[in-house]
């Protein structure tokens, strides 16, 4: 109706090829509202103004403003029955006082009212303010018969609503909130049950200023209730008040671009008839307009507004409370959450029995791969698997009335109208009757729910019209040729499996049990059912409407049943009820004597009889409970949990004695916990120890059309909704629960099967930062402290160094002094962390040292870590420690480090940062500087990146900086003396230390090699360079053209490749080459030899050769140095003058996998040449000839005898050398033959050293050489460089004496190690 009076029928119109429209004829009549006539019986004249209409079944109560209650017959007369004064009917707080005092005065009368049938009397709001309830004492209704009782402390109510099912009347008031009350059962007083108010935390800015309440609206199946003010806004809430949408904050309240909306103002509002849709109708009062300059807020035509809502498979078909999934229903789709969860629990739920648990299901949305997918997968993303429900079924039985999912959360059974489909999500394909007679014929009464592959449901058949509970096989077609059918008596309310038993409650108040069993009847499978108890409830209940679930359970007050008969834990043992939110319990009674089955039932079990009821808990929405068994996690899924509404969750949680010891009889076996959380929950992961829950999210638009108009459209001030998953840990509440309740070794045990979780730290976290945030800033004393008991609790596991670390770093500092005389001092945890090797969380706890102590204690405390982190090779955390001492040293202390990451590059991997940016400038041209002077004219320049800044050397922290390098001089000292190369270069790059320098300083200390053989068996170790084999296959030595090869050549040719791809540019070539010292090697990285940074004669002798021998093999354009490349340059190399044809005889082919074999990886050869290239430049001599020796390259050994002879070159280090190579030759005579083919090639070399050695020995013995200074300058002697450079080509043939002379010692050596090896000669083409 309008204002005006116009009076109108809406018919809906449906667009075309919509689900709601059909083709076949006559559709239109059947589906629409019918034409109505109205016509006038007959006029009352009651002589007042009606306030309130209410029906009461057969009878229509008037209420009017004279303060009477006309009580009318629906034929329209009055039955001669009086009208009823108010302030006759007496008034009273409870019904046992004797006779109530009537309401007082006059002028009194019902302003709103509301009949409510499961409470028998009427729920009444006066004029003044009081609210009230007015019950008939017997059946006669009259004045005489009826008694009110009212709440004190109610004096604003301005309208009143009613939940039948819940016996729930919420009354509004004006103050804003709405206060939930319900009846005493004993006394029949009226009980606050709750309130529904908005907080002032929640909504800051209007909590308290939304003006009286306007309008309460129950949702048909009684689950929520919308409530909306004067000031405007709309608020939607559960049962017992948990609050699900609110219109008045967020993004409602504002637009876009940040000004504040005008709250939508609705007149009326009423639910949809399956409680999918709020009709509204809604418009703006002209009383704000005058004041809003914004043309967009001026008063609006009033608009009627449809509300779309999804509700929780919970709230109709509570059998799905076992169930791990979240489904929720919209009136033509269904939401689930993806299946991950299922994949999860899917294993657990997988078969009836808990034997069969490692049966893993594969679910559809499994990623390949069947384990369970992890926390990420739980907690994963936020989106919904959305399921459009099969328009074909829809056409005639909109709107979707029950639905359920099956344990693995693959199938979904739905049902409409009449009768049923269901949809698999493997295949995609909606399974419908084909013969639609059967399906226009059942209506599903009491729900459905899925026993393996079966769908039980509890149906009325119309033509039959009898009550019936049917089982469909799955995969069978849909027909009720395939259905088991088991006649009821009375109609089906409630329906609910339990591993195989089926649990029914009827409208008679009674519940059965049903077992439920597979039958294969030949070819077909097919399951029947039968009867096993029934238990009447007519005694406790009032109503059968009121019962919102029954459930049965394996829980009992007595856990110790499970240790003593296992059997009897795996059966039924409690029968839970939700009664109008009150849980009742009914236990099994096994006190008595047992009664036995009929012997006749193919299946005969025991079934005892059921003890009277016990009332678990109140406000119950929802109950959860599983039925696996799990004996790592016993807590948790015997375990009960319920959801309350606004006061939370409660679990009902069993208390185990530890070690199977007896109980203490004083000690209850169960204690009822509640917790917080800030979801509303729709399912409980048990052994997760996670509630799933969905969340109204919301997404601000700019409406088109809101730009375009000047007024903007009504449904234009909502943004955009989303119903999102969520889900919240709960177990830190838990535990901080049962410490409160002295219960800690409960506790313990609960932890302790929870700790394997990924997300058990943060338990940990939460529970200390929780209860040290209410402690700490308690403004009244704490009589006994929990922070001590949580602390203590915390030690107990490995964590708690982390947990304190990460709870203080989240925590305010004015906190720290409570949480530590509480956890212990930072300084000891300090070093328990160093103890036990966690240097991450030492780092942590230096940050805390440092805001917390002086700067000498968080130095002292710096200092041990850096040492220990240089020890372990975590370069990333020692950058942070030299920052943060430096930091220290300036002063700069205010601003403390950063907490290192937790992951750290490997000592041996990747990350060194310092040498991208490190580049070795060549401070003069090549051409004018001779070979010896060139290694120390070198400057360093350190990069100005994040990761190595160049220490500034100004006087203020140059102590700093001395003290800092003390430490890196003596960890490199360390490191040198242990022969540890490979992690000498990591921390030379990542720290930017200046190791040439360094090295230039140490030569004949640090840096010298006092054992050869052992420095030369430890770099093979840590470079993983195997050590050289004497192939026992080459008795014939290959010749090529009729060539013999000499082990000279072999060795010779073999090293020629690495040196023929010489690049000039010496700046990027120790950056690339530092780049794969650093991990971060590529295939094409240029290798180039130290040897490229020496004179320009050098450089012509090297790269001659190459150029003479013509293009038609390119090697010197070769800029990649991999394994292949050298050795086919190499054996380029050995063939004669032809280059154009090239074959490779079989026993080439041997030498080429030799080879290959005994090399190195890739990375260790670029490492070692780094090396090589770095104790070339410092001048340690001794190192050089070490590495050469590995890389079995004579070209090296030639390249550091030629530094030796052209500078003047401490004959201690020579001496040094010379006895070290002679070690060496006897270890390898005795213990490794592989390298005596490569000692014999350098051995002219050798005898060299012996002279320079002979020369030098007595000049050095008078005076002394100066470490520091840079030796004398002198030209190499020609033959030397020739011997030095000539190794790029074929071997030198100009006949010198020493050459000569070496040729008759290499065919003596050869011809001794032919003798030492009868066998026959071995091929030495190893490298």
């Amino acid at each position: 109706m309008s204002a005006r009076g116009d009076k109108y029928l809406y018919e809906p119109v449906y667009p075309k090829g919509s689900p709601h429209t059909k083709s076949t004829p006559h559709f239109k009549e059947e589906q629409c509202a019918p034409a109505l006539n109205i016509e006038m019986k007959k006029i009352l004249d009651l002589q007042a103004p009606i306030m309130s209409l209410q029906s009461v079944l057969e009878d229509l109560l008037v209420a009017t403003s004279d303060g009477l209650l006309h009580l009318i017959h629906w034929a329209g007369m009055t039955n001669g029955r009086k009208a009823i004064n108010l302030c006759t009917v007496p008034f009273s707080v409870d019904l046992q006082s004797s006779r109530g005092s009537s309401l007082g005065f006059a002028g009194v009368y019902i302003r709103d009212m509301e009949y409510c049938a499961t409470l028998d009397g009427f729920a009444v709001v006066f004029n003044d303010g009081r609210v009230g309830f007015i019950t008939p004492v017997s059946s006669r209704f009259t004045a005489e018969q009826l008694h009110g009782v009212w709440p004190q402390d109610v004096v604003d109510g301005t309208c009143v609503a009613v939940n039948n099912k819940y016996r729930l009347m919420a009354f509004g008031c004006a103050s804003g909130s709405v206060q939930v009350y319900t009846i005493d059962n004993t006394t029949g007083a009226m009980l606050l049950s709750h309130k529904l108010e908005l907080t002032a935390k929640q909504y800051p800015d209007i909590w308290n200023k939304t003006g009286a309440v306007k309008l309460i609206r129950w949702s048909p199946d009684s689950s929520v209730v919308t409530v909306t003010w004067d000031y405007g806004g709309l608020s939607l809430w559960s049962v017992f008040g948990a609050q699900l949408v609110c219109t008045l904050g967020g993004d409602f309240a504002y637009r876009s671009d940040g000004t504040k909306k005008e709250p939508l103002q609705i007149s009326s509002m009423s639910w949809g008839a399956e409680g999918y849709h709020l009709w509204v109708v809604g418009g703006f009062g002209s009383q704000n307009s005058e004041a809003e300059p914004d043309l967009r807020n001026v008063a609006r035509q009033p608009g009627i507004l449809l509300f779309q809502f999804l509700k929780s498979v919970l709230a109709i078909n509570p059998c799905m409370s076992n169930q791990e999934q979240v489904l929720l229903q919209g009136e033509d789709r269904l939401y689930l959450n993806c299946g991950e969860a299922s994949q999860g629990q899917s294993p657990r739920g997988s078969s009836v029995h808990p034997k069969h648990a490692l049966q893993q299901e594969k679910s559809p949305f499994a990623e390949g791969g069947l384990e369970s997918p992890g926390l990420s997968a739980l907690l994963g993303h936020r989106h919904w698997h959305v399921v459009q429900i099969s328009s074909t079924y829809l056409e005639s039985n909109w709107p979707i009335r029950f639905s359920a999912i099956d344990k693995l959360g693959q199938n979904i059974a739905v049902v409409g109208k009449f009768g049923f489909a269901h949809y698999s999500l493997l295949t995609k394909k909606w399974k419908l009757f084909g013969n639609i007679t059967q399906e226009q014929n059942m209506v599903v009464t009491g729900g459905l729910a899925w026993w393996n592959e079966f769908i039980v449901l509890a149906c009325y058949s119309i033509s039959d019209r009898q009550e019936e509970l049917r089982v469909y096989l799955r995969t069978s077609n849909l027909d009720n040729a395939f259905a088991h059918v088991t006649k009821a008596p009375a109609e089906t309310l409630l329906l609910s499996v339990f591993r195989d038993m089926v649990t029914v409650f009827r409208a008679d108040c009674s519940i059965c049990l049903y077992s439920i069993e597979r039958r294969a009847d030949g070819p077909t499978t097919s399951a029947s059912i039968h009867v096993l108890q029934e238990v009447s409830m007519s005694r406790y209940i009032p109503h059968p409407f009121l019962v919102v679930s029954v459930t049965l359970t394996s829980v009992s007050t007595e856990n110790g049943i499970a240790l003593k008969m296992p059997q009897q834990a795996q059966d039924a043992e409690s029968i839970m009820l939700n009664l109008a939110g009150q849980l009742i319990m009914m236990q099994r009674d096994r006190s008595g004597p047992q009664i036995r089955e009929k012997e006749s039932s193919p299946n005969p079990r025991k079934l005892l009889p059921f003890c009277p009821p016990v009332v678990l808990a109140q406000s119950v929405e929802n109950v959860w409970t599983t039925c696996r068994a799990n004996k790592q996690k016993r807590h948790l899924l015997e375990a009960l949990w319920l959801s309350c509404g606004g006061s939370g969750m409660k679990v009902w949680l069993p208390l185990f004695p530890r070690d199977h010891r007896k109980p203490h009889s004083f000690l209850s076996q169960r204690i009822m916990l509640p917790f917080h959380i800030n979801i509303y929950p729709l399912a409980v992961l048990f052994e997760d120890a996670l509630v799933l829950g969905a969340v109204n999210d919301t997404l601000l638009y700019d409406s088109l059309c809101a730009r375009a108009a000047p007024r903007e459209p009504l449904e234009g001030l909502f943004p955009f909704c989303v119903v999102e998953r969520a889900s919240q840990i709960y177990l830190h509440h838990i535990l901080r629960q049962l410490l409160v309740r002295n219960l800690g070794e409960q506790a313990l045990l609960l932890a302790q099967s929870c700790a394997a979780l990924p997300y058990f730290p943060h338990v940990l976290e939460l529970m200390l930062h929780e209860v040290l945030e209410e402690e700490a800033t308690s403004r009244e004393p704490i009589p006994d402290p929990l922070l001590p008991t949580v602390a203590k609790f915390i030690t107990e596991f490995p964590l708690f160094l982390q947990t304190v670390v990460h709870c203080a770093r989240k925590t305010e500092y004015a906190l720290w002094n409570y949480l530590f005389a509480a956890v212990g001092n930072p300084k000891d945890l300090f070093e328990e962390c160093l103890m036990a090797q966690d240097l991450d969380t030492a780092a942590s706890y230096l940050i805390i040292l440092q805001n917390m102590e002086v700067p000498a204690v968080s130095r002292q405390h710096a200092t041990l870590l850096f040492n220990t982190a240089l020890e372990q090779g975590r370069w990333g955390l020692c950058r942070h420690m030299i920052r943060f001492l430096k930091a220290i040293g300036s002063g700069e202390s205010e601003t403390p480090p950063p907490t290192p990451s937790a992951q750290e590059p490997s000592p041996g991997g990747g990350g060194f940062e310092f040498f991208r940016n490190r580049s070795i400038s060549l401070s003069q041209s090549a051409e004018n500087v001779p070979a010896s002077k060139f290694s120390l004219q070198k400057t360093l320049s350190m990069p100005t990146g994040p990761s190595g800044k160049r220490w500034s050397r100004d006087s203020s922290d140059s102590a700093e900086n001395m003290y800092i390098d003390m430490m890196l001089w003596r960890h490199a000292r360390r490191l040198l003396e242990e022969v540890r190369l490979k992690d000498l270069g990591c921390f030379a790059a990542q720290l930017g230390f200046e190791l040439i320098s360094w090295l230039c300083k140490e030569r004949a200390r640090a840096a010298r090699v006092d054992n050869f053989v052992g420095a030369l068996k430890r770099l093979h170790k840590d470079f993983l360079w195997p050590l050289p084999i004497i192939p026992a296959s080459s008795l014939s030595s290959p010749t090529k053209n009729g060539k013999y090869h000499t082990g000279e050549q072999l060795v010779k040719s073999q090293s020629a490749g690495p040196f023929s791809n010489l690049k000039m540019d010496a700046g990027t070539s120790t950056v690339q080459r530092s780049q794969s010292w650093l991990g971060s090697l590529g295939p094409t990285h240029q290798e180039v030899d130290a040897a490229s940074s020496y004179g320009a004669q050098t450089q012509d002798a090297f790269l001659s050769p190459l150029l003479n021998k013509g293009d038609e093999c390119s090697i010197g354009s070769a800029t990649d140095l991999t394994e292949s490349s050298s050795v086919v340059d190499g054996d380029w190399m050995m063939v004669d003058e032809n280059f154009s044809t090239l074959s490779l005889t079989q026993s080439e082919l041997e030498h080429i996998s030799l080879e290959l074999a005994s090399k190195g990886p890739h990375k260790s050869q670029v490492q070692l040449r780094y090396l090589l290239h770095i104790f070339m430049e410092a001048g340690c001599l001794d190192w050089c000839i070490v590495i050469g020796l590995i890389l079995r390259e004579p070209a090296v050994i030639h390249q550091t005898l030629a530094v030796m002879q052209s500078s003047e070159v401490d004959g201690e280090m020579l001496q040094n050398i010379r006895t070290g190579l002679r070690a060496v030759d006897r270890w390898a005579s005795t213990d490794c033959p592989g390298y005596k083919p490569f000692l014999n090639v350098i051995k002219p070399q050798l005898q060299k050293l012996g002279e320079i050695a002979e020369e030098q020995i007595q000049p050095e013995a008078l005076q002394p050489a100066s470490v520091g200074k840079a030796p004398e300058q002198s030209s190499p002697r020609p033959e030397e460089s020739r011997t030095s450079g000539s190794h790029g080509g074929l071997p030198p043939r100009e006949g010198g004496g020493s050459s000569s002379a070496s040729r008759k010692e290499e065919a003596a050596a050869r011809a001794s190690e032919e003798e030492s090896f009868p066998d026959g000669a071995f091929d030495c083409s190893v490298s």
